[in-house]
């Protein structure tokens, strides 16, 4: 009897005693579940901004294609208006061997003219000087029918000869008129075809160089929100430390109440010891400690370290490997641990962050569009279905990114694994 009075005892002083503890906890895990609440809506905020800038990224990525595509149209468009310069060019030199062909006839007609002119103006004074005598003077004063004839055949030579030499100065004088007006027609189009075709190719140069600066306007936008977004993404990776933090805290606290829950137990029955606080030893991880997130089907297709992205082109670092699978693939945890990110993530579309403890993360991305199988905040074990295989974000196929990340950087994952 004296003993069981005695066990009683125990039990109600170890309960008043340890009530407190209990009270102090529940308190504890309430401001840390108000912490995790902010936490948690600055990085939904964060997120719905991350969206919006992504969305307006992409857009200003489809432009810039449209763009490059559309310069490349002009650059042909260029090409063209070079290879019909150039047609023109040889129109004009032909035009200029017919010009100065023309110039020579005209050179040589104006010659013919001038000498006739010459002739006629001979003839003038020679009959101003000598007086007129007309035809029949000349027919009447012959001494003999014989020498009438001659005279007669002499003047319609004369008057025939007069005929020709006016026609053909007539014609001369018409040719040279006709020449002219030829070659100002053959001036006037050569020209005009090769003026327009000069504004042409400096309207195309114009527009070619408004293009090349809205080009370079556009990639510099994209980089300076690259940038941003990288500077939100470092932000929800810090965030999602304070709540890996706090969630370790609140698993901290709650092993504390267990422990003391279970010593209120033994004080109870004292007639048993104190019991194991029940905390799981953490595992120890690396050295290809790690599941491959992938059962079987993939392929290794892209490697950690830098490379050429095959989006943008650029040289740049690739913070995991690629394992290309079909979509729909399952992804499993690599390790057990707690999920501190299920949400979209920039570049990497719908992304999983998983916690391991000792400073160690693994990063799951690029899944599909209602894919992710778990939620912040979820423990999770070695080999359980997280999420499936797809291609959100910037990726050119259906593949898992898996990242290992040791004190949040991120590092070369294939030793890691087994």
């Amino acid at each position: 009897m004296r003993r069981r009075l005695a066990f009683l005892a125990v039990a109600v002083l170890a309960v008043i005693m340890l009530q407190p503890a209990d009270s102090q906890a529940s308190s504890q895990i309430e401001k840390i579940d108000k912490q995790l609440e902010k936490i948690r809506n600055d990085m939904n905020a964060i997120s719905t901004s991350k969206n919006k800038w992504e969305g307006y990224m992409q857009t200003l990525i489809h432009r810039k294609d449209d763009t490059e595509a559309s310069l490349q149209n002009l650059m042909l468009e260029i090409d063209k208006v070079d290879s019909r310069m150039s047609a023109v060019q040889d129109q004009l030199i032909e035009a200029e061997a017919a010009l100065y062909k023309t110039g020579q006839e005209l050179e040589e007609a104006e010659k013919r003219v001038k000498l006739r002119d010459e002739l006629l103006q001979s003839r003038m004074r020679l009959m101003y000087m000598n007086g007129f005598v007309s035809y029949m003077d000349v027919l009447l004063s012959s001494t003999s029918f014989s020498d009438f004839v001659d005279r007669f055949d002499a003047l319609k030579s004369i008057l025939s000869q007069d005929r020709e030499i006016l026609d053909e100065h007539k014609r001369d004088r018409e040719l040279i008129v006709q020449k002219k007006a030829e070659m100002e027609v053959q001036l006037a189009n050569v020209e005009n075809l090769y003026g327009k075709l000069k504004d042409y190719q400096m309207l195309l140069a114009d527009k070619e160089e408004q293009r090349q600066v809205l080009l370079a306007t556009y990639s510099q936008k994209i980089d300076n929100l690259s940038e941003f977004s990288k500077e939100q993404e470092e932000q929800l990776i810090k965030l999602a430390r304070q709540v890996s933090e706090l969630e370790k805290e609140k698993k901290d606290i709650r092993r504390r109440e267990e422990e003391e829950r279970r010593a209120r137990e033994a004080a109870a029955r004292a007639a048993r010891a104190a019991q194991n606080s029940g905390s799981a030893a953490v595992k120890s991880l690396g050295g290809g400690a790690l599941a491959v997130p992938i059962a079987s089907g993939y392929r290794l297709s892209s490697d950690f370290g830098t490379r050429i992205h095959p989006v943008t082109g650029q040289r740049k670092h690739h913070a995991g490997i690629d394992l290309a699978a079909p979509e729909g693939t399952s992804i499993y945890a690599a390790e057990s641990g707690t999920v501190i990110v299920a949400q979209k993530m920039s570049g990497y579309g719908n992304a999983v962050i998983i916690d391991h403890g000792g400073g160690m993360w693994t990063l799951y991305a690029h899944i599909r569009n209602g894919g992710i199988e778990v939620q912040q905040g979820d423990s999770v074990k070695r080999g359980q279905k997280i999420a499936e295989v797809g291609m959100t974000g910037t990726a050119t196929g259906p593949h898992l990114h898996f990242e290992v990340r040791i004190n949040e950087e991120p590092v070369n994952p294939t030793p890691y694994l087994q």
